[in-house]
């Protein structure tokens, strides 16, 4: 069994994770972009800021990791086996307020799209997907 991180390196973890620019997001951005289609980042008028907007489509996508966001399909997006207390509010907070940027989205007429980051790895479906939900 690895050796517990200790406190001062998890915090050092914990403070390089980002919220933009990620890997994932990355490569969804190149992606639909290669794909010749044209987009927006982060835009901090529309609840949760989503990841990609396509205004004239009046379209979002938001590029999720699974455990942050708890992914109920995935393997990484299980809850931790330490400190249930500290996360298990944490992360049901962020599920909670990512169905609440959805329904507000839905509610001025965005049509929302969720990609996790164990989806990204998949090429073609990708592909297939975001054309299908831009066409």
């Amino acid at each position: 069994m690895p050796d517990a991180l200790t406190p001062a390196r998890r915090s050092a973890n914990m403070a390089a994770i980002r919220s933009k620019d990620m890997k994932p997001e990355m490569a969804v951005r190149s992606l639909v972009h290669r794909m010749g289609y044209r987009f927006r980042l982060h835009r901090k008028d529309l609840p949760g800021k989503p990841d990609l907007v396509f205004a004239s489509r009046k379209a979002v996508i938001f590029v999720h990791g699974c455990f942050w966001h708890q992914h109920s399909d995935c393997r990484e997006g299980r809850m931790p086996g330490t400190r249930l207390d500290y996360w298990k509010p944490k992360l049901e907070r962020n599920v909670a307020r990512d169905a609440a940027n959805m329904a507000a989205l839905m509610a001025l007429g965005w049509r929302v799209l969720v990609l996790w980051e164990c989806e990204i790895q998949r090429g073609d479906q990708l592909s297939r997907r975001l054309r299908q939900f831009l066409g």
